[in-house]
């Protein structure tokens, strides 16, 4: 709270008439007085100066927690939404572990294909986690208040999962283009090292870009409204709420993502002109059809997950509206998530196979 101390500035006039004066200070730290020590004023005024090169007034404080606003104020519909939003978290645990579990204990599946699907199921399975718990807690809470902690924590680790994610299906494409372009030289080329360094090197990459992407945001300061009109700590909501000149922010935050998801959709881009290269050079259409068959379910994945994000960051700002952005980062954070286990299982013949096995063996185990 912002008190106001009177400090005395002479006692003593220049006739030797006691002329007591005062000044008035907007401490920003409480508890100041006329016998306080040197030290405590200070602080208090390195305190001002520091708020006022913030661009901090007398009624600005900063943010310590976010409200967020939720899809609707209505009772009914929160928890139609709760049990929608419950049973997809439910559908999307089991079908990313299942999956995973299937890969690791089917030896059929043991191939660099199905470790990269399987390395994909097991980041979704979290992937998830990181919005769907919060969105579940206000759908039935009437305290919408996350902690600046709080939100610290989950930007970190959604930055972290898309970026991975982002990753990942690049070295997915990369395995698919190998392939299809060099299937005779596929098993030596895409070693069980090689695979496994792929799928480090994309976590390894976004956790460091998520540590820049979080310093970065979190450099700035919020202050006044403390409303994100969003179900997550995502960057444009949370800029919307920056006090500071956020021109170099913007900046900063372009180059890291255009660098990163620029040269994951160039490999991406170079990998299926590859592939469709060598399509083209198949005579027989069955071989053409069986070739195409092989990255189509990654093909959906890649259109699913790419087409979203480009959809949300690379709109113009004046076509950008709270509902919309919502709805749009759903299908991100929610959907993509739910899907990726049926894309890469409903027509796949390996898959199915492996889990007719394993439903039979649960129901006669001899």
């Amino acid at each position: 709270m912002n008190l106001q101390h009177k400090l005395p500035l002479s006692k003593w006039g220049p006739l030797g008439v006691s002329q007591e004066k005062h000044f008035f200070f907007t401490s920003p730290i409480g508890n100041l007085h006329d016998d306080s020590t040197a030290e405590e004023w200070l602080l208090a005024g390195f305190k001002a100066v520091f708020m006022k090169t913030m661009g901090l007034g007398r009624n600005q404080t900063l943010v310590t927690e976010f409200v967020f606003v939720s899809f609707t104020t209505e009772p009914h519909l929160q928890v139609a939404l709760f049990v929608i939003f419950l049973f997809s978290y439910i559908l999307t645990l089991m079908g990313n572990l299942g999956l995973t579990a299937l890969i690791c204990l089917d030896l059929r599946l043991h191939t660099p294909m199905y470790f990269f699907v399987g390395s994909l199921s097991f980041l979704d399975t979290w992937y998830s986690s990181v919005y769907t718990p919060r969105i579940l807690a206000d759908c039935i809470s009437k305290n919408k208040i996350m902690s600046y902690t709080g939100c610290v924590i989950q930007y970190f680790f959604s930055a972290a999962v898309v970026h991975t994610e982002c990753f990942l299906l690049a070295a997915m494409a990369y395995d698919r283009s190998v392939a299809i372009c060099n299937p005779l030289l596929y098993s030596s080329a895409m070693t069980k090292k090689l695979c496994i360094q792929l799928v480090a090197s994309s976590y390894a990459v976004s956790f460091a870009n998520a540590i820049a992407h979080t310093s970065n945001m979190f450099r700035l300061h919020f202050c006044g409204d403390n409303t994100i009109n969003h179900f997550f700590c995502d960057a444009l909501p949370l800029m919307k709420l920056a006090c500071d000149d956020i021109r170099v922010y913007e900046i900063i935050l372009a180059a890291i993502v255009g660098c990163n998801v620029g040269t994951a959709i160039g490999l991406v881009l170079c990998s299926y002109t590859a592939i469709v290269a060598a399509i083209v050079r198949i005579h027989s259409a069955t071989g053409r059809h069986k070739a195409f068959s092989t990255c189509s379910a990654h093909l959906v994945s890649v259109t699913f997950f790419y087409g979203f994000h480009l959809f949300i960051y690379l709109r113009p700002s004046s076509q950008h509206t709270p509902e919309g952005d919502k709805v749009a980062a759903l299908f991100y954070t929610v959907v993509n998530p739910l899907l990726n286990p049926v894309i890469y299982s409903l027509r796949n013949k390996d898959v199915k196979e492996a889990l007719k096995k394993a439903l039979s063996r649960t129901v006669d185990p001899r």
